[in-house]
């Protein structure tokens, strides 16, 4: 009967139409908030939620205001995370772009990204930052110690600064990583526009060239001291630990519980300088130059006072009894002239770094303890006047003094543009920012005005091999350079390398070298102390008191090796001797130079000329250039033209476009 009963009800429905009816059925809902009777729009009831009780507003429905963004229930957000949280979840990130197939081969593309993962670290976490490097430390093996180097005593709070500031996936970033990691290469040269640099043009024709004198001064340049407070005479002077050698904790790994070269008392080629071989120096150098009664007529210092500690065992206390200690000596021992003096890279804590003033607040002033140091210890040793000493205070310790005779100091802090300097790294395509170009712009501009002639000094240089400046800012200075010579700028100096080199500055960024186009020339003095493997040195130059050209130029040597034969016996120290004359050495073949000409540019390109024709010349400068040190190598082959090649540049981008690398230095 059922079935009967269904089919009976289907076999009612049949195919028809429906036609509405044309009105709303307002009974649908029991309130409205339009008329539901009317055809011009849709209606809009109104309608309550059963469960939560909610007459939802006409706002939700409104054709005419449909709402563009919801604001009233998001999704949520995730907690905030804590700063250890941030740094599991960043060392889980490192690993995976380190796994990931993703990146292939490019070991540039995996250091940028890890970067930018320090990078939000260091931001959201700075207290994080310094035990994140000690881990990518240890992760990719970067030092035997990486707390120690890399924790917050050490780089690691640096590291955070400047990875916080940094264009970390960017010319920042692969500059970083080809520097410290070897994981890019080097970024190029950023372009340059000087247009707007120099508030004046270059004076053409030039002003005439001032007469000479005829009347030569004496003028010291002393380098690299490296005192070593720390030395310890009969510790390992062969050592394989790092850092000097000739200390109680350093020894060989081939014989760790003997020693197998014992520190001789006056120093060793492994080391830095002992106390007994400065004053030993010192005593020497008024005795050789005829300047005990006289003293020099002023002196130049172009950095490094301070040992080559490791960064674990250095402190501002041993950077500033340093800095007290030597400047003290200079004063007492080297006469009445002052000296004009650079800070080297090991001069500070941590070594090597100097931070912009860009950085702002506290950050911009970390280092100002040293710059405050120095500039009142010169000061009390009488060296600067007042004007002289603020200067430093607010340059970095970079400063300019003029004196009475009409020759302008100007000294520049060079950690602005080394490549150790971590700080350096933030807005790289900048070639300024620090201000320490802008600085020394201005202050040539005023020499140039008032028709004063200028020294520049410095510690790291700004060519030869390229090996450790960068790139842009050095551009930069090759063309400040450039614009005021030969006419202002009468010599440059520097230091660093230890060794005794030159380079030449050429007009129109060197695109043609030749004896008419070379403009400047910058000495690298010889370092007082014998690490790695040198003699130790100093110079000392003939100076016209009108023209501050040199005139001539005079180099002294002691041979490290003969000290282990002083020990035992106090009649005897270190023997200082004549190593050679730069006009004799170099000028025999120099036609129409005369001795009334200087040592300028001019004469040193026509000195690589004469090399380029008799290759002895290269070699008895690579002899030179270790200060007649047994253990100086050879040059012969590709050598002899990279040498020459280094002599002519003045910039890192220069040497390293236009040189064979792997003959800068003569150390080993």
């Amino acid at each position: 009967m059922a079935l009967q009963a269904t089919l009976a009800l289907a076999g009612s429905i049949s195919p028809s139409n429906y036609t509405a009816p044309g009105v709303f059925p307002t009974s649908a809902f029991s309130k409205y908030y339009n008329n539901p009777t009317a055809t011009a729009s849709q209606v809009q009831p109104v309608v309550s939620d059963p469960v939560t009780h909610e007459v939802y507003s006409f706002a939700l429905t409104n054709p005419d205001a449909i709402p563009q963004i919801n604001s009233v229930d998001p999704h949520p957000l995730p907690p905030t995370a804590s700063p250890d949280a941030l740094y599991d979840q960043a060392l889980q990130q490192v690993n995976s772009i380190f796994n990931s197939p993703s990146f292939g081969d490019n070991s540039c593309a995996r250091c940028l990204a890890v970067l930018e993962v320090v990078k939000f670290v260091s931001l959201a976490a700075p207290e994080q930052g310094p035990n994140l490097a000690v881990a990518l430390c240890e992760r990719f093996k970067l030092a035997s110690n990486c707390k120690a180097t890399r924790g917050k005593p050490g780089l690691g709070a640096v590291i955070t600064q400047v990875i916080a500031n940094m264009d970390a996936g960017g010319y920042d970033g692969q500059a970083f990583c080809q520097n410290f990691l070897g994981f890019c290469a080097a970024p190029p040269t950023s372009p340059l526009d000087v247009k707007n640099w120099f508030k004046k043009p270059k004076p053409n024709p030039l002003p005439p060239p001032k007469k000479p004198s005829g009347k030569r001064l004496k003028v010291l340049h002393l380098s690299d001291f490296h005192l070593d407070p720390r030395y310890a005479t009969g510790s390992e002077a062969n050592c394989t630990t790092g850092g000097p050698c000739c200390r109680k904790n350093g020894f060989n790994a081939a014989s760790p519980n003997t020693t197998l070269l014992h520190a001789p008392r006056f120093g060793a080629y492994r080391c830095d300088t002992p106390l007994a071989l400065a004053m030993a120096a010192l005593q020497a150098i008024p005795a050789l130059t005829n300047t005990n009664d006289t003293g020099f007529a002023w002196s130049i210092y172009t950095g490094d006072l301070v040992s080559h500690d490791p960064e674990n065992q250095l402190s501002r206390a041993y950077v500033e009894y340093t800095e007290t200690i030597v400047y003290d000596l200079f004063r007492r021992m080297l006469g009445s002239g002052p000296v004009y003096a650079a800070l080297g890279n090991h001069d500070s804590y941590n070594q090597a770094q100097d931070a912009p003033h860009s950085l702002g607040g506290a950050l911009a002033k970390q280092f100002s303890w040293n710059y405050d140091h120095v500039a009142s210890l010169w000061k009390h040793e009488n060296w600067l006047p007042d004007a002289a000493v603020a200067l430093a205070k607010a340059h970095y310790a970079g400063f300019m003094v003029k004196r009475v005779d009409g020759l302008r100091i100007i000294s520049l802090n060079t950690d602005m543009w080394y490549k150790a300097n971590i700080f350096n790294y933030i807005n790289m395509t900048d070639p300024d920012v620090s201000g320490m170009l802008r600085f020394l712009t201005d202050e040539l501009q005023s020499a140039e005005d008032a028709g004063d002639r200028v020294w520049i000094i410095g510690h790291v240089l700004t060519g030869w091999d390229g090996s450790n400046p960068l790139k842009n800012p050095t551009n930069l200075f090759y063309q400040i350079v450039d614009r005021f010579s030969p006419h202002v700028i009468a010599n440059i100096f520097f230091g660093h390398t230890h060794e005794d080199q030159m380079s030449i500055f050429y007009a129109n960024n060197a695109t043609t070298m030749n004896a008419e186009t070379a403009q400047a020339l910058a000495w690298i003095g010889p370092s007082l102390t014998p690490i790695t493997n040198l003699n130790s040195g100093f110079r000392v130059y003939e100076v016209d008191s009108a023209t501050f050209n040199i005139m001539d130029a005079h180099t002294w040597k002691s041979d490290v090796s003969s000290y282990p034969d002083l020990d035992g016996q106090v009649t005897f120290g270190p023997v200082y001797t004549y190593e050679y004359n730069t006009r004799e050495t170099y000028g025999k073949n120099i036609p129409d130079w005369t001795e009334s000409d200087p040592l300028n540019a001019t004469w040193w390109h026509r000195v690589t000329e004469a090399m380029e024709k008799d290759p002895s010349l290269v070699a008895t400068f690579n002899t030179l250039q270790g200060k007649t040190s047994i253990q100086t190598k050879s040059c012969t082959g590709d050598c002899i033209a990279a040498k020459i090649c280094y002599i002519r540049s003045g910039s890192a981008s220069i040497a390293q476009q236009n040189c064979k690398r792997g003959f800068g230095s003569v150390q080993s």
